[in-house]
Protein backbone atom coordinates (compact mmCIF):
# COMPACT_ATOMS: atom_id res chain seq x y z
CA UNK A 1 0.00 0.00 0.00
CA UNK A 2 1.75 3.61 -1.11
CA UNK A 3 0.89 5.60 1.77
CA UNK A 4 0.73 9.84 0.73
CA UNK A 5 3.08 11.62 2.34
CA UNK A 6 4.90 15.26 1.80
CA UNK A 7 7.33 15.34 -1.34
CA UNK A 8 5.60 11.87 -2.90
CA UNK A 9 4.84 14.51 -5.97
CA UNK A 10 5.03 17.77 -7.14
CA UNK A 11 2.49 19.67 -5.44
CA UNK A 12 2.15 17.41 -2.20
CA UNK A 13 2.64 19.81 0.25
CA UNK A 14 2.71 19.43 4.25
CA UNK A 15 -0.49 21.99 3.76
CA UNK A 16 -1.82 19.84 1.61
CA UNK A 17 -1.29 16.32 3.11
CA UNK A 18 -2.30 17.65 6.96
CA UNK A 19 -5.25 19.39 5.12
CA UNK A 20 -6.66 15.61 3.83
CA UNK A 21 -5.65 14.07 7.14
CA UNK A 22 -8.18 16.42 8.97
CA UNK A 23 -11.06 15.64 6.37
CA UNK A 24 -10.25 12.17 7.32
CA UNK A 25 -10.04 11.50 3.02
CA UNK A 26 -10.54 7.60 3.81
CA UNK A 27 -12.71 5.11 1.54
CA UNK A 28 -14.14 3.00 3.80
CA UNK A 29 -12.18 1.35 7.08
CA UNK A 30 -11.72 4.99 8.60
CA UNK A 31 -9.66 6.15 11.72
CA UNK A 32 -9.57 9.43 13.07
CA UNK A 33 -6.91 11.03 11.96
CA UNK A 34 -6.20 12.42 15.69
CA UNK A 35 -4.82 8.83 15.76
CA UNK A 36 -1.23 9.05 15.68
CA UNK A 37 -0.58 5.82 13.23
CA UNK A 38 -3.26 7.35 10.88
CA UNK A 39 -1.94 7.03 7.48
CA UNK A 40 -3.52 8.09 3.83
CA UNK A 41 -3.27 5.64 1.25
CA UNK A 42 -2.76 6.96 -2.45
CA UNK A 43 -5.66 4.96 -3.49
CA UNK A 44 -7.90 7.27 -1.43
CA UNK A 45 -7.13 10.65 -2.81
CA UNK A 46 -7.26 9.12 -6.31
CA UNK A 47 -10.77 7.71 -5.27
CA UNK A 48 -12.86 10.36 -3.64
CA UNK A 49 -14.79 13.06 -5.98
CA UNK A 50 -11.90 15.90 -5.94
CA UNK A 51 -14.74 18.96 -6.42
CA UNK A 52 -16.05 17.65 -3.23
CA UNK A 53 -13.12 17.36 -1.64
CA UNK A 54 -11.37 20.41 -2.85
CA UNK A 55 -14.97 22.71 -1.50
CA UNK A 56 -14.49 20.51 2.23
CA UNK A 57 -10.58 21.10 2.53
CA UNK A 58 -10.78 24.52 1.46
CA UNK A 59 -7.90 23.38 -1.56
CA UNK A 60 -7.42 24.58 -5.24
CA UNK A 61 -9.66 22.07 -6.86
CA UNK A 62 -6.87 22.81 -10.05
CA UNK A 63 -4.22 21.72 -7.22
CA UNK A 64 -6.32 18.47 -6.84
CA UNK A 65 -6.46 17.63 -10.19
CA UNK A 66 -3.12 18.01 -11.08
CA UNK A 67 -1.36 15.76 -7.79
CA UNK A 68 -4.30 12.94 -8.21
CA UNK A 69 -3.07 13.23 -12.16
CA UNK A 70 0.59 12.84 -11.92
CA UNK A 71 -0.40 9.95 -8.82
CA UNK A 72 -2.13 8.07 -11.40
CA UNK A 73 0.95 7.97 -13.68
CA UNK A 74 3.26 6.92 -11.06
CA UNK A 75 1.18 4.27 -9.35
CA UNK A 76 -0.93 2.71 -11.88
CA UNK A 77 -0.92 0.21 -14.06
CA UNK A 78 -0.97 0.75 -17.18
CA UNK A 79 -3.74 -1.52 -19.17
CA UNK A 80 -3.41 -3.87 -21.13
CA UNK A 81 -5.12 -6.27 -23.64
CA UNK A 82 -5.25 -9.73 -24.16
CA UNK A 83 -3.87 -9.11 -28.03
CA UNK A 84 -1.17 -7.44 -26.20
CA UNK A 85 -0.32 -10.43 -24.00
CA UNK A 86 -0.27 -12.64 -26.35
CA UNK A 87 2.17 -10.98 -28.64
CA UNK A 88 4.24 -10.64 -25.80
CA UNK A 89 4.26 -14.07 -25.07
CA UNK A 90 5.20 -14.96 -28.55
CA UNK A 91 7.99 -12.83 -28.55
CA UNK A 92 9.59 -14.21 -25.12
CA UNK A 93 9.06 -17.54 -25.39
CA UNK A 94 11.29 -20.11 -27.81
CA UNK A 95 10.94 -23.77 -28.04
CA UNK A 96 14.29 -25.93 -27.74
CA UNK A 97 14.25 -29.29 -29.77
CA UNK A 98 14.85 -32.13 -27.31
CA UNK A 99 16.77 -33.81 -30.54
CA UNK A 100 14.32 -36.66 -30.06
CA UNK A 101 11.38 -36.79 -32.78
CA UNK A 102 9.31 -39.15 -29.89
CA UNK A 103 10.00 -36.30 -27.36
CA UNK A 104 9.10 -33.29 -29.06
CA UNK A 105 5.41 -34.57 -30.25
CA UNK A 106 5.13 -35.82 -26.90
CA UNK A 107 6.00 -32.20 -25.36
CA UNK A 108 4.17 -30.14 -28.20
CA UNK A 109 7.72 -29.69 -30.33
CA UNK A 110 9.77 -29.70 -27.73
CA UNK A 111 10.97 -27.21 -24.28
CA UNK A 112 9.62 -24.13 -23.94
CA UNK A 113 11.11 -21.51 -22.12
CA UNK A 114 9.79 -19.89 -19.56
CA UNK A 115 8.56 -23.29 -17.82
CA UNK A 116 9.46 -25.74 -15.62
CA UNK A 117 9.31 -29.73 -16.79
CA UNK A 118 9.87 -31.95 -14.65
CA UNK A 119 11.30 -35.77 -15.72
CA UNK A 120 10.02 -38.49 -12.76
CA UNK A 121 11.19 -41.98 -12.64
CA UNK A 122 13.18 -44.96 -10.52
CA UNK A 123 16.60 -45.65 -10.63
CA UNK A 124 17.76 -46.73 -14.09
CA UNK A 125 15.04 -45.08 -15.84
CA UNK A 126 17.28 -42.72 -17.85
CA UNK A 127 16.74 -39.43 -16.02
CA UNK A 128 20.23 -38.24 -16.25
CA UNK A 129 20.83 -39.50 -19.38
CA UNK A 130 17.97 -37.61 -20.75
CA UNK A 131 19.22 -34.53 -18.54
CA UNK A 132 22.69 -34.71 -20.06
CA UNK A 133 21.65 -35.53 -23.90
CA UNK A 134 18.91 -32.42 -23.83
CA UNK A 135 21.84 -30.36 -22.75
CA UNK A 136 24.25 -31.34 -25.32
CA UNK A 137 21.42 -30.96 -27.97
CA UNK A 138 21.28 -27.36 -26.95
CA UNK A 139 24.50 -26.79 -26.41
CA UNK A 140 25.54 -28.74 -29.72
CA UNK A 141 22.75 -27.99 -32.01
CA UNK A 142 21.44 -24.80 -31.08
CA UNK A 143 24.39 -23.13 -30.01
CA UNK A 144 23.00 -22.16 -26.43
CA UNK A 145 24.69 -21.88 -23.28
CA UNK A 146 23.33 -24.56 -20.53
CA UNK A 147 23.74 -24.26 -16.59
CA UNK A 148 23.66 -27.60 -15.04
CA UNK A 149 23.37 -28.57 -11.92
CA UNK A 150 24.03 -31.50 -10.39
CA UNK A 151 23.44 -32.38 -7.11
CA UNK A 152 23.75 -36.52 -7.59
CA UNK A 153 27.34 -36.71 -9.20
CA UNK A 154 25.62 -38.73 -11.77
CA UNK A 155 28.00 -36.06 -14.55
CA UNK A 156 31.35 -36.55 -15.35
CA UNK A 157 33.28 -34.80 -17.31
CA UNK A 158 34.36 -37.54 -19.61
CA UNK A 159 30.71 -38.97 -19.86
CA UNK A 160 29.88 -35.17 -20.95
CA UNK A 161 32.69 -35.02 -23.36
CA UNK A 162 31.42 -38.32 -24.59
CA UNK A 163 28.21 -37.41 -25.16
CA UNK A 164 29.48 -34.57 -27.22
CA UNK A 165 31.79 -36.46 -29.39
CA UNK A 166 29.39 -38.31 -30.66
CA UNK A 167 27.32 -34.99 -32.18
CA UNK A 168 30.53 -32.49 -33.43
CA UNK A 169 33.64 -33.82 -34.84
CA UNK A 170 36.09 -31.49 -34.77
CA UNK A 171 38.21 -30.94 -31.48
CA UNK A 172 37.28 -26.85 -31.52
CA UNK A 173 33.43 -27.39 -32.15
CA UNK A 174 33.58 -29.91 -29.25
CA UNK A 175 35.68 -27.13 -26.94
CA UNK A 176 33.39 -24.82 -27.84
CA UNK A 177 30.27 -27.07 -26.91
CA UNK A 178 31.94 -27.90 -23.48
CA UNK A 179 32.13 -24.10 -22.55
CA UNK A 180 28.16 -23.73 -23.17
CA UNK A 181 27.80 -25.94 -20.68
CA UNK A 182 28.32 -24.64 -17.01
CA UNK A 183 28.46 -27.08 -14.23
CA UNK A 184 27.66 -26.25 -10.71
CA UNK A 185 27.19 -29.28 -7.93
CA UNK A 186 24.95 -29.10 -4.99
CA UNK A 187 24.30 -31.55 -2.54
CA UNK A 188 22.53 -29.60 0.33
CA UNK A 189 19.37 -27.32 -0.18
CA UNK A 190 20.75 -24.22 1.67
CA UNK A 191 23.68 -24.30 -1.25
CA UNK A 192 21.15 -25.12 -4.03
CA UNK A 193 19.24 -21.63 -2.85
CA UNK A 194 21.92 -19.73 -2.88
CA UNK A 195 23.74 -20.38 -6.22
CA UNK A 196 20.41 -20.36 -8.00
CA UNK A 197 19.79 -16.47 -6.58
CA UNK A 198 23.65 -16.08 -7.12
CA UNK A 199 23.00 -17.40 -10.84
CA UNK A 200 19.46 -15.22 -11.39
CA UNK A 201 21.61 -12.06 -10.58
CA UNK A 202 24.50 -12.76 -12.52
CA UNK A 203 21.71 -13.69 -15.37
CA UNK A 204 19.41 -10.32 -14.80
CA UNK A 205 22.11 -8.54 -15.36
CA UNK A 206 23.65 -10.41 -18.74
CA UNK A 207 19.82 -9.66 -19.75
CA UNK A 208 19.65 -5.81 -19.61
CA UNK A 209 18.47 -4.67 -22.79
CA UNK A 210 18.84 -7.79 -24.69
CA UNK A 211 18.21 -11.78 -24.10
CA UNK A 212 20.86 -13.87 -22.70
CA UNK A 213 22.39 -16.62 -24.80
CA UNK A 214 21.25 -19.24 -21.69
CA UNK A 215 18.22 -20.86 -22.55
CA UNK A 216 17.78 -24.01 -20.65
CA UNK A 217 19.07 -24.39 -16.47
CA UNK A 218 19.15 -28.45 -15.32
CA UNK A 219 18.43 -29.39 -11.82
CA UNK A 220 19.48 -33.24 -11.88
CA UNK A 221 17.99 -34.00 -9.14
CA UNK A 222 15.16 -31.75 -7.00
CA UNK A 223 14.67 -34.94 -4.57
CA UNK A 224 18.04 -35.53 -3.85
CA UNK A 225 18.75 -32.32 -1.86
CA UNK A 226 14.99 -32.29 -0.46
CA UNK A 227 14.14 -35.75 0.70
CA UNK A 228 16.51 -35.72 3.62
CA UNK A 229 14.41 -32.66 5.03
CA UNK A 230 10.81 -33.44 4.58
CA UNK A 231 8.63 -35.71 7.02
CA UNK A 232 9.17 -36.48 10.97
CA UNK A 233 9.91 -32.98 12.82
CA UNK A 234 11.38 -31.17 10.50
CA UNK A 235 8.71 -28.27 10.16
CA UNK A 236 11.63 -26.50 7.70
CA UNK A 237 11.52 -28.62 5.25
CA UNK A 238 8.16 -27.55 3.34
CA UNK A 239 9.33 -23.97 3.57
CA UNK A 240 12.41 -24.79 2.18
CA UNK A 241 10.79 -26.65 -0.80
CA UNK A 242 8.44 -24.70 -2.08
CA UNK A 243 11.14 -21.25 -1.46
CA UNK A 244 13.38 -23.54 -4.00
CA UNK A 245 10.09 -23.94 -6.09
CA UNK A 246 9.58 -19.99 -6.23
CA UNK A 247 13.15 -20.04 -6.88
CA UNK A 248 13.08 -22.21 -10.23
CA UNK A 249 9.43 -20.60 -11.31
CA UNK A 250 10.68 -17.15 -11.23
CA UNK A 251 14.21 -17.93 -12.81
CA UNK A 252 12.27 -19.86 -15.79
CA UNK A 253 9.57 -16.64 -16.25
CA UNK A 254 11.99 -13.86 -15.48
CA UNK A 255 15.01 -15.02 -17.66
CA UNK A 256 12.84 -16.55 -20.17
CA UNK A 257 14.56 -19.84 -20.00
CA UNK A 258 13.55 -23.34 -19.54
CA UNK A 259 13.82 -25.30 -16.31
CA UNK A 260 14.58 -29.11 -16.26
CA UNK A 261 14.31 -30.81 -12.76
CA UNK A 262 14.70 -34.51 -12.11
CA UNK A 263 12.32 -36.18 -9.35
CA UNK A 264 12.36 -39.70 -7.59
CA UNK A 265 9.50 -41.90 -7.61
CA UNK A 266 8.22 -43.77 -4.09
CA UNK A 267 5.53 -46.48 -3.21
CA UNK A 268 1.98 -45.73 -2.94
CA UNK A 269 -0.37 -47.45 -0.24
CA UNK A 270 -1.57 -49.73 -3.17
CA UNK A 271 1.44 -50.89 -4.43
CA UNK A 272 2.15 -48.54 -6.84
CA UNK A 273 4.25 -45.49 -7.48
CA UNK A 274 4.32 -42.16 -7.52
CA UNK A 275 6.10 -38.98 -7.68
CA UNK A 276 8.02 -38.22 -4.84
CA UNK A 277 8.10 -34.67 -3.07
CA UNK A 278 4.19 -35.27 -2.27
CA UNK A 279 1.09 -33.14 -3.48
CA UNK A 280 2.37 -29.53 -2.83
CA UNK A 281 4.88 -29.77 -5.04
CA UNK A 282 3.44 -31.72 -7.98
CA UNK A 283 1.91 -28.08 -8.53
CA UNK A 284 5.39 -26.66 -9.51
CA UNK A 285 6.10 -28.08 -12.97
CA UNK A 286 4.06 -27.38 -15.91
CA UNK A 287 4.90 -30.35 -17.48
CA UNK A 288 5.41 -34.04 -15.45
CA UNK A 289 6.65 -36.61 -17.60
CA UNK A 290 7.24 -40.49 -15.93
CA UNK A 291 10.51 -41.98 -17.75
CA UNK A 292 10.41 -45.93 -17.68
CA UNK A 293 12.92 -48.32 -19.40
CA UNK A 294 12.92 -51.74 -19.93
CA UNK A 295 16.10 -54.31 -21.61
CA UNK A 296 16.01 -54.82 -24.83
CA UNK A 297 19.21 -56.92 -25.65
CA UNK A 298 23.20 -56.58 -24.70
CA UNK A 299 25.89 -54.93 -26.73
CA UNK A 300 25.03 -52.64 -28.83
CA UNK A 301 21.32 -52.73 -28.48
CA UNK A 302 19.64 -49.54 -27.53
CA UNK A 303 17.72 -49.59 -24.38
CA UNK A 304 13.87 -49.00 -24.58
CA UNK A 305 12.48 -46.52 -23.07
CA UNK A 306 8.56 -44.66 -22.53
CA UNK A 307 8.12 -41.08 -21.78
CA UNK A 308 4.75 -40.62 -20.28
CA UNK A 309 2.56 -37.59 -19.62
CA UNK A 310 1.50 -37.02 -16.03
CA UNK A 311 0.73 -33.05 -16.22
CA UNK A 312 0.59 -30.76 -19.10
CA UNK A 313 -1.38 -27.75 -20.19
CA UNK A 314 -1.15 -28.71 -23.67
CA UNK A 315 -0.98 -31.92 -24.17
CA UNK A 316 -3.25 -34.64 -23.21
CA UNK A 317 -2.03 -37.24 -19.85
CA UNK A 318 -1.36 -40.55 -19.77
CA UNK A 319 0.09 -40.55 -23.70
CA UNK A 320 3.01 -42.26 -24.15
CA UNK A 321 5.69 -42.65 -26.53
CA UNK A 322 9.40 -44.47 -26.83
CA UNK A 323 12.68 -43.22 -27.49
CA UNK A 324 15.71 -44.92 -27.15
CA UNK A 325 19.23 -44.46 -25.94
CA UNK A 326 21.76 -45.61 -27.93
CA UNK A 327 25.28 -47.51 -26.56
CA UNK A 328 26.83 -44.04 -26.45
CA UNK A 329 24.47 -42.09 -24.53
CA UNK A 330 22.47 -40.30 -27.22
CA UNK A 331 18.71 -40.10 -27.50
CA UNK A 332 18.13 -41.84 -30.98
CA UNK A 333 16.14 -40.11 -33.59
CA UNK A 334 13.38 -42.48 -34.33
CA UNK A 335 10.29 -42.23 -36.63
CA UNK A 336 7.40 -41.35 -33.87
CA UNK A 337 4.82 -43.36 -32.39
CA UNK A 338 2.46 -42.96 -29.58
CA UNK A 339 0.45 -45.13 -27.27
CA UNK A 340 -1.73 -44.91 -24.37
CA UNK A 341 0.00 -45.75 -21.02
CA UNK A 342 -1.33 -47.92 -18.30
CA UNK A 343 -2.48 -45.85 -15.48
CA UNK A 344 -0.28 -47.68 -12.83
CA UNK A 345 1.22 -44.92 -11.26
CA UNK A 346 -0.57 -41.88 -8.95
CA UNK A 347 0.10 -38.60 -9.99
CA UNK A 348 0.01 -37.16 -6.73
Amino acid sequence: MVILREGICPGATAQLIQALKEQNVRTGRERPASDPCYRLPVVDLVSVDVEDLAQKCSISYKTLVAVRRVLLAQYSPFPSNGADLYEELLGSTAILSTGNQNLDKLLDSGLYTGELIEFVGAPGSGKTQVCLSLAVNISCELKQKVLYIDSTGGLTASRLLHLIESQVDSMEGQSEALQRIEVVRVFEVYHMLDVLQDLRTSFTRQVTGARSSVKAVVVDSASAVLSSILGGHQVEGMSLMMQLARELKTMAKELGVTVIVTNCVVQDTSGGVKPALGRSWSYVPNIRVLLRHRTVGAGLHPTKHTATILKSSRQPTRVSVEFDITSCGTLANRAASSQHAAGDLDDT
